[in-house]
């Protein structure tokens, strides 16, 4: 899991069924100098399935790959990353 900030949201025509009820947001890990030193730094923005209500600016645990259908059960589900909490605050 990694953390990451979200920096916008996808609208969608249409979607899977298996989807329905979430939202896709747009977001930017953050490197450990981002978490710890308030760096501008960011890695590549990616798409992830929110059905929390993570909103702009938000920090969220992002899960990816395999883990992030495993929320869905044994539905076949379109994910490659999923917001896995949101985060309110972190201390190191």
């Amino acid at each position: 899991m990694r953390i990451a900030e979200v920096v916008g949201r996808v609208t969608l025509s249409r979607s899977a069924d298996s989807l329905r009820g979430g939202r896709f947001v747009i977001v930017r890990p953050m490197p450990l100098e981002a978490l710890t030193d308030g760096s501008s730094s960011r890695g590549e923005e990616l798409i992830a399935y929110d059905n929390l209500g993570a909103g702009a600016g938000s920090l969220i645990g992002l899960s990816e790959g395999r883990e992030a259908a495993n929320p869905f059960g044994k539905n076949k589900t379109p994910v490659d990353a999923y917001c896995a909490c949101l985060l309110d605050r972190l201390s190191f």
